[in-house]
């Protein structure tokens, strides 16, 4: 904004302060700004279309060859044709829907740029709506919200038609190529609820899997839904991945699904499986009462934080020692999947703090149940994986920062996994 304008700006801004004394009003004052602004311009278009008014560009960049003016010209190529008169025309936008005079031409050659000829809404307000559709709000909460802030009747054809444009977005999603390696990847599946099509609402497992890139930033690799989760499908997924390009995965965290890690190896077989500590303890607690649950979890944390295996194995003897007799099943897991629960103490501690839990899926989780329970079951498989998708995208734009310790994690990636983590910088 130049100064001239600036400054007109801010004197029609003080005398709007004086005469408007509702926000009722200084909606519809804006409204009216709005409106006749985009009709102005609209105008101004039909005028270089029929070659009464030249075009002016601003030279962003001009060259040391360039005229000493910073525009130039360009006068409308169209075949001659003049006005014939206006159509009407609703808009929706963020001040509420507005009624613009569109002009015409007597050819019916005129397509305005500023207002298309097919979309009834200005840019920015379907990224709204999908904006609260992703927090988990229904069609009716939308509706409502819609016409509060902005006056726009919003039906429920009319949010249906913005979210269909994601399919094709979430397909070239689900297809994109992927980077080939990944320092850490977690998996996870949660269940979610969906009608079939035979009418009936069953639980099915939403398996999703986030990495960590090469510059420690996390990134949503894939959603894939079943009926049940298991290893044969959690392998499928994993040879999707490779599909689109994935080479290479050096640690792979997850939640204890028995099956899993050896569907792992089967499809990486250099990967390193790491059993979420988190899970491990909580699934023990399952069997506690609850006077010995706080004194069952402090004895299992002497478990994960020694320093050597040896030292976790000495710690797992002596919780076993104390608390075998009356409850059995705790310790008989711990034993059955200690190698996958150890592979921490293979790597530095800088490693160890980012593989040790899935915890950075839990935050996804949330995502996906805060969004279910503000829905009805999802209506089938395809619009489950869509919503799902669009729900933790949306949380993935606070994604923008490094894992904590990133650097010294992969100092730590870059030796013990010599030869297989790439030479070029991160970004």
């Amino acid at each position: 904004m130049d100064a001239i304008l600036k400054s007109q700006a801010e004197h029609l801004a003080r005398e709007m302060g004086t005469r408007v004394t509702t926000l009722d009003d200084l909606n519809g004052l804006m409204r009216a700004m709005m409106t006749t602004a985009r009709e102005r311009m609209l105008n101004t278009e039909m005028d270089v279309h029929l070659g009464r008014r030249t075009e002016t560009t601003v030279t962003d960049n001009p060259t040391p060859d360039a005229p000493t003016t910073n525009a130039t010209e360009r006068v409308s190529a169209a075949p001659k044709s003049r006005r014939n008169g206006h159509s009407q025309k609703t808009v929706s936008g963020d001040l509420g829907d507005l009624q613009l005079r569109t002009p015409r031409d007597r050819n019916g050659t005129f397509e305005p740029q500023l207002v298309a000829t097919g979309p009834r809404r200005l840019d920015g307000f379907d990224e709204k709506i999908l904006a609260l559709y992703a927090k988990g709000l229904t069609t009716r909460d939308i509706q409502d919200i819609v016409k509060d802030l902005y006056g726009v009747e919003v039906s429920p054809a009319r949010v249906s038609e913005i979210t269909t444009d994601l399919d094709a977005e979430v397909t070239a999603w689900r297809t994109r190529r992927l980077e080939g390696v990944w320092p850490i990847v977690y998996l996870d599946g949660i269940v979610v609820h969906v009608r079939g099509e035979n009418g009936r609402v069953s639980p099915h497992t939403m398996y999703v899997a986030i990495g960590v890139n090469l510059q420690g930033r996390k990134e949503l690799l894939g959603l894939w839904l079943s009926e049940a989760e298991g290893p044969k499908f959690w392998l499928s997924c994993l040879t999707d991945l490779k599909s689109r390009g994935v080479s290479d995965m050096f640690v792979v965290c997850v939640d204890g699904l028995s099956g899993l890690p050896e569907a792992i190896r089967a499809a990486f077989p250099r990967t390193k499986v790491q059993l979420c500590i988190v899970h491990r303890v909580r699934a023990a607690r399952k069997y506690v009462t609850d006077s010995d649950s706080r004194e069952v979890a402090a004895d299992l944390k002497t478990i994960y934080p020694s320093a050597t295996v040896l030292e976790a194995e000495e710690a797992r003897e002596t919780f076993a020692t104390k608390w075998d007799a009356k409850y059995p099943t705790i310790v008989r897991p711990w034993r059955a999947t200690w190698a996958d629960i150890v592979t921490r103490f293979e790597f530095p501690g800088a490693i160890r703090k980012a593989i040790y839990t899935t915890n950075a899926l839990e935050s996804v989780n949330r995502v996906i149940r805060t969004f279910t329970r503000n829905r009805k079951p999802y209506p089938n498989a395809g619009r489950a994986r869509k919503l799902v998708y669009l729900a933790i995208h949306e949380a993935s734009k606070t994604w923008t920062m490094p894992i904590v310790g990133w650097k010294a994690a992969r100092n730590h990636f870059a030796i013990v996994f010599e030869g297989r983590m790439p030479t070029r910088p991160p970004n």
